[in-house]
């Protein structure tokens, strides 16, 4: 059974009009708000059960990461911004802008391995944190294509002394 790649995220591709309203909301004290109490917890299963076609970052190019905790060895699944870099996949560690990494970075720090999931396509892949300072900010330029509100988190975290990091995904 041959598989199916993870639908590719180009940055440089224009988004729809859509998509730039979306995330211009998402850039609100109202849509961050939205985005941490309302989305993040309605999300996973809104996706579960509609089978990806109703969830509220459907506008942006998302992914089911699932990771296994780095505690309790269980596999956790979290909702994620990607894009792609060739042939690898980026994630960032954002997690709204908020004070503390998300959980799903720590669990890929204690075991790299990792699946992504999206419209019946993904697979197995192995994360890798991008330290080097040039390519860090290349790939932030990226991703503000993807979703201009990093910026807004950056500066957020800047302010507490937090780096959010970005994670290079690798198929396997």
């Amino acid at each position: 059974m041959a598989t199916v790649d993870l639908p590719r995220v180009d940055p440089d591709r224009p988004q729809s009009a859509l998509a730039r309203a979306y995330a211009a909301f998402g850039r609100t004290r109202t849509g961050r708000w939205v985005a941490i109490n309302v989305a993040a917890p309605l999300d996973r299963p809104l996706m579960r059960y509609s089978r990806g076609r109703i969830g509220f970052g459907l506008m942006l190019p998302w992914a089911e990461l699932t990771t296994r905790g780095a505690k309790s060895g269980a596999d956790r699944t979290a909702a994620i911004l990607y894009f792609h870099d060739a042939e690898d996949v980026i994630v960032i560690a954002s997690s709204f802008g908020r004070d503390k990494h998300p959980a799903w970075y720590h669990n890929l720090r204690s075991h790299p391995e990792c699946g992504l999931q999206r419209r019946g396509g993904g697979g197995r892949y192995v994360a890798e944190e991008v330290t080097d300072e040039a390519e860090r900010d290349r790939l932030w330029a990226q991703g503000d294509k993807i979703y201009p509100g990093y910026a807004d988190y950056r500066a957020r975290v800047r302010a507490i002394g937090r780096k959010i990091p970005i994670l290079r995904l690798r198929r396997t």
